[in-house]
């Protein structure tokens, strides 16, 4: 096969992923839609942020510039956050691995 060819299949492949996506990505006027969308992505970007402190509350741990308090304290709070975040997930009928953005080729958010 030729190279013309080969890119001519890639680009073939491509444009089918990317109308395939547009339909999954197209958004409904129903209001519970709208608002589960809303929620869905809120509740992302703050598990995104609590995934981000959790990893800067281990990298302080690890540096030794939290006390034994401090350590408890933020662990707690994270875990209500997660338990929070759960509870929402629920409310609004969403499964908390559907919680994540698809940034394309670069892959999931997390």
């Amino acid at each position: 096969m030729r190279a013309v060819e080969i890119a001519e299949a890639e680009i073939a492949k491509l444009g089918e992923r990317l109308e395939k996506d547009a339909e999954r990505a197209r958004w409904n006027a129903n209001p519970e839609d709208a608002q589960r969308a809303l929620v869905k992505l809120v509740l992302t970007l703050v598990e995104f942020l609590r995934r981000l402190m959790e990893r800067q509350a281990i990298r302080r741990m690890e540096d030794g510039t939290l006390d034994d308090d401090e350590v408890e304290r933020i662990g707690l709070a994270l875990m209500r956050l997660e338990e929070t975040i759960v509870q929402l997930c629920e409310q609004f009928g969403i499964d908390p691995d559907e919680l994540g953005l698809d940034l394309g080729p670069l892959g999931k958010l997390f």
